[in-house]
C-alpha cells in the first residue's frame, strides 16, 4: 500500500503519519514532478490533488484534503473519479461558535460602539443621554436604553447549516436561553427545518447566523431579496463562505436599513478592500477570517489524519467522507 503527500509536511509531522500508516510506503513529495511520478502506483493522496496528479493516477483509492473547505479544491474529473475523498471539518466548530457569540454579544450590548466611544473618552449610554441610568425603575417604565440592550433569553437565533459548527452555534445560543432554529439540506432534529423553510427562519430570528459551506447551491444565497425577509432589527452574521453574501446585496440592505446590522468573518473579496464602504458603518463587526483561529487546531489536524490513515490501512470506514458532486 502507498500513500503520496504533496505539498510536503515537516518532518515530525511526516514521522507521526508514517508511524499511523505501519507498514504501508508514505511518500512526502518534495516537488510537483515526484508527486506525478510517485502517485502513478499510489492507493491514497493526502493534500492539494490537481488535474494532471490525478490523470496519472491507477490505483487510486483516497483522497484526503488538508482542508474542510473544498470549492478550490473539487474539480470535474476528480468528482467523476470513484476514489473516496475525506474532507477537515469538524476541527474548528467550538472556536468559530465562540466567535459567533463575541460577535451576538457586542450587538446585544452594544460593545462595538462603546469601544469607540471608549477612545472618545465619551460616557453614554446607547438609546439614552449621559444622564441615563442602566435600569429602568418599573416594568411600565421601559427607556429607549433599555430596548438598545438586547436581553437574549427574549431573542431567537437562527442558523443557517446545523453541522458541527452550526451545532456548537445552537449549543451556546441555547446555554443563553436564545430560541434557537435551524435549516439545514439534512434536517437534524426538531428544531432543524429542511432548506425550504430558510426564509421562515429569517423572518422569525433576531441574530441569523451562516455556516453553510460554499457549494453551487449556496453561492450567492443572502442576496438582497432574502435579505430584506429578515426582521429590520435583525443582525446577519456569516463565518460560512464570503460567497454566499454578495457584498453590494449586503452594503445596499444595511444602507436602506433593511437590517440592523452584520458582523462577518469571510467576505466575497478577501482582503476586503480598504476604500469598502463597510469599514466605516458602526453597525457592522468586521474580523480578518479568524474565526478558526486556535492553538488547537494543528494537533486535531495531525489526529483526525493520523486516524484516517490508520482506518485506511485496516480497511475500515473513513471519517469525514464527502459528496464531491456537493463540495460537502
Amino acid at each position: 500500500m502507498k500513500i503520496v503527500i504533496h505539498p510536503p509536511v515537516d518532518p515530525a509531522r511526516l514521522a507521526k503519519i508514517r508511524d499511523a500508516a505501519g507498514a504501508a510506503l508514505v511518500v512526502n513529495a518534495a516537488g510537483e514532478a515526484q508527486a506525478l511520478e510517485e502517485i502513478a502506483d499510489a492507493d491514497a493522496f493526502f493534500g492539494k490533488i490537481t488535474p494532471t496528479i490525478l490523470a496519472r493516477a491507477r490505483k487510486l483509492r483516497w483522497v484526503q484534503s488538508f482542508t474542510a473547505s473544498l470549492e478550490h479544491y473539487v474539480f470535474p474529473d476528480l468528482v467523476r473519479h470513484p476514489c473516496t475523498m475525506t474532507n477537515m471539518r469538524g476541527l474548528f466548530s467550538d472556536v468559530i461558535a465562540d466567535h459567533v457569540f463575541g460577535y451576538i454579544l457586542c450587538f446585544a450590548r452594544n460593545l462595538h460602539l462603546y469601544l469607540r466611544r471608549q477612545m472618545e473618552a465619551r460616557w453614554e449610554a446607547v438609546g439614552g443621554g449621559p444622564d441615563a441610568q442602566p435600569f429602568s425603575t418599573g416594568a411600565s417604565e421601559v427607556t429607549p436604553m433599555d430596548r438598545a440592550h438586547v436581553h437574549l433569553s427574549d431573542a431567537t437565533l437562527g442558523i443557517v447549516g446545523m453541522g458541527h459548527i452550526g451545532s456548537e452555534v445552537a449549543a451556546r445560543g441555547r446555554a443563553f436561553g436564545m430560541k434557537v432554529l435551524g435549516v439545514d439540506p439534512l434536517p437534524r432534529g426538531e428544531s432543524t427545518w429542511p432548506l425550504d423553510h430558510l426564509d421562515d427562519l429569517l423572518a422569525a430570528s433576531d441574530y441569523v447566523v451562516i455556516c453553510a459551506p460554499h457549494t453551487p447551491d449556496t453561492q450567492g444565497m443572502f442576496h438582497r431579496a432574502r435579505i430584506r425577509t429578515m426582521k429590520k432589527s435583525a443582525v446577519l452574521i456569516n463565518i460560512g463562505r464570503g460567497a454566499i453574501i454578495p457584498l453590494a446585496d449586503l452594503t445596499a440592505a444595511l444602507e436602506a436599513g433593511d437590517i440592523a446590522g452584520a458582523a462577518l468573518d469571510v467576505f466575497e473579496t478577501e482582503p476586503l478592500p480598504k476604500d469598502h464602504p463597510l469599514w466605516k458603518r458602526e453597525n457592522v463587526i468586521l474580523t480578518p477570517h479568524v474565526a478558526a483561529a486556535s492553538v488547537h487546531i494543528a494537533e486535531r489536524h495531525l489526529a483526525l489524519l493520523r486516524d484516517n490513515v490508520g482506518r485506511f490501512v485496516r480497511g475500515e470506514e473513513l471519517r469525514n467522507v464527502v459528496d464531491k458532486a456537493k463540495w460537502f
